[in-house]
């Protein structure tokens, strides 16, 4: 197996409410499957598509609370850390954590989406985020 991820499907309770945010984010959905939403993210694919239906496909039982699992965005300075935060806020996110130092040596804060799917939007100078969005590790 190569090391990397490729997508990342979120549950949602709501899809047109979950692809409004999203899209408010400035993010273009590509298709128009109906049931699922696609979103090109660098090399990658996020993708939205029915809580109970990925529940299912998953083989899981959904208990409604949180997954264990936050994404990330990584920014090229801090001050775009505090622009993404109010974007998330403008379009109906939730900011849970402001923008603010870290004991790693950056700058982060955190939103979820209307589902409390969350994000992290972090400022680390140690890493490198290119033109197109992807994100290198030192070294």
């Amino acid at each position: 197996m190569e090391q990397r991820l490729s997508l990342v499907t979120l549950g949602v309770s709501d899809l047109a409410r979950a692809r409004a945010f999203y899209e408010a984010l400035g993010w273009r959905a590509a298709g128009d499957d109906p049931d699922v939403v696609f979103f090109q993210a660098s090399g990658m694919v996020l993708a939205l598509w029915g809580r109970q239906e990925l529940a299912a496909d998953s083989v899981v039982e959904d208990n409604g609370g949180w997954g264990g699992i936050t994404l990330a965005y990584n920014t090229r300075s801090r001050d775009e850390v505090d622009q993404v935060l109010a974007e998330a806020a403008r379009a109906g996110g939730l900011v849970r954590r402001a923008g603010a130092e870290t004991f790693w040596g950056g700058y982060s804060g955190l939103f979820s989406d209307p589902d409390g799917h969350c994000w992290e939007v972090a400022h680390n100078p140690f890493w490198t985020v290119n033109a197109d969005g992807s994100t290198l590790l030192p070294g």
